[in-house]
């Protein structure tokens, strides 16, 4: 792969410690036409840390190899044989098939000096919507930014096709009946962290004439043939939830209602399973089993190059787990947001023991690279990541996130949600 991927980007994230970001557009972007400084204020009292300052470098190559890797990953689980396998150890309501695909598919990548190098999937990624808001806050603040800044994707472009994606799982359920209520459903959704971007969301849906409530899934109930909240018909959840299977007994009424048929969720159990969970990526590692589910050869090259290895975890090898633990990361299969992952190098024999006790993996560690941000008139470096979101196959937006610690957490002075910028190929840079 061409060192071009990273080195011009590598330099200006080092380099360029200029602030992009401009506040006062940032809150017409939330606005919408609305109530964008209560947003704003709503994000400033709890969420300060939610946007960066800075902006991401990202060279066109490393952003094409993403693509690929994604490109790839799609035609595997398009396999009837790799839908065997997975949903083995998936829960039942995984079972049923929708028509629909699922909103939000997001693949996170870390830079690695080999190139990209995806960490994990997740089918119900957040932040794609706070992102437009955030590219459309974008300023040139020095040369190298007025150089790039066009290749941040258009809030308004990003935001229609986030409509187009939700009216596309509806038609493709429902055929020409109108769509006329989404609800956007998870646990005690004003106390959740992204509560801003459901907000965001009810406003988006409701300037394109569609009726939108944010609700827990206890306030849901399935009656006379329909999933209601009240005595409104729900069309189509919008699904924040992490209890990727609805097993949950809050979960009930959204779950019978599903498998019914009567409601159209997205994302949805199924999705998660052929996708997300987190075993899954054994597979993707795994050159015989890919052999064996008739993966062709050059797709087999481009997965195998860009995910790192990740296994199972099993007692029966814990000495030996434990003996290399410094060079591996551990994530729950059905984990969300890094909760109950470790480094390998911070575990202590406690938390080692909990991982033994059943449905970990462990994944090669590829650390992070680094953007240096200026905070406080001091240079800091914080850790980054990619995440692409993603609808059938296609790539919508690019983001980065950027911290400190062993995982993202949205606590880091000079941290969060950051724009990416991308660094065209120059001929001769290699």
């Amino acid at each position: 792969m061409s060192r071009e991927c990273s080195v011009l980007a590598e330099q200006l994230n080092r380099n360029c410690q200029c602030i992009s970001l401009d506040r006062v557009a940032l809150v017409r972007a939330l606005a919408g036409g609305e109530s964008g400084a209560d947003l704003a204020a709503l994000i400033d009292a709890g969420r300060p840390n939610l946007f960066a300052d800075s902006a991401v470098f990202v060279g066109a190559a490393c952003l094409q190899r993403m693509a690929d890797i994604i490109a790839a990953i799609e035609r595997v689980v398009a396999l009837p044989a790799w839908q065997e396998r997975v949903l083995a150890w998936a829960p039942s309501a995984a079972r049923f098939v929708p028509k629909a695909s699922g909103v939000f598919h997001g693949y996170d990548f870390h830079l690695s000096p080999a190139g990209p190098q995806l960490i994990e999937i997740n089918t119900n990624a957040g932040g794609g919507l706070l992102n437009a808001a955030l590219a459309q806050a974008q300023k040139a603040c020095c040369e190298e930014v007025s150089a790039v800044l066009p290749g941040v994707h258009p809030a308004a472009t990003v935001e229609q096709e986030y409509v187009d994606m939700f009216l596309e799982e509806w038609r493709t359920e429902r055929g020409d009946v109108p769509l006329q209520r989404i609800a956007i459903v998870d646990e005690r959704p004003s106390e959740q962290f992204l509560y801003p971007e459901f907000l965001l969301f009810q406003k988006l849906f409701e300037r394109h004439g569609i009726a939108a409530v944010i609700c827990d899934p206890g306030e849901l109930r399935f009656a006379e043939g329909a999933l209601r909240h009240g005595d409104d018909r729900i069309d189509l959840v919008y699904n924040r939830l992490t209890d990727f299977g609805l097993d949950a007994p809050e979960n009930a009424a959204l779950r019978e209602a599903y498998l019914a048929g009567a409601v159209v969720v997205t994302p949805h159990p199924r999705a998660h399973a052929v996708y997300a969970d987190k075993r899954n990526l054994s597979l993707l590692t795994d050159a015989v089993v890919l052999t064996e589910l008739g993966v062709d050869a050059a797709t087999r090259e481009v997965l195998l190059t860009g995910i790192p290895r990740t296994e199972r975890v099993r007692r029966e090898e814990a000495d030996a787990l434990w003996a290399r633990r410094k060079q591996l990361f551990f994530k729950p299969a059905a984990g969300y947001g890094s909760k109950a992952a470790y480094r390998g190098d911070k575990l202590t024999k406690r938390a080692f023991e909990e991982i033994l006790g059943g449905g970990y993996v462990s994944q090669a560690l590829v650390p992070p690279s680094e953007r240096v941000v200026g905070v406080a008139g001091e240079r800091i470096g914080l850790k980054l990541d990619l995440r692409n979101f993603v609808y059938r196959g296609r790539v919508q937006l690019v983001i980065a996130r950027l911290y400190q610690g062993q995982t993202t957490n949205f606590r880091t002075a000079g941290g969060g949600f950051a724009p990416v910028l991308t660094v065209p190929h120059i001929e001769g840079v290699s």
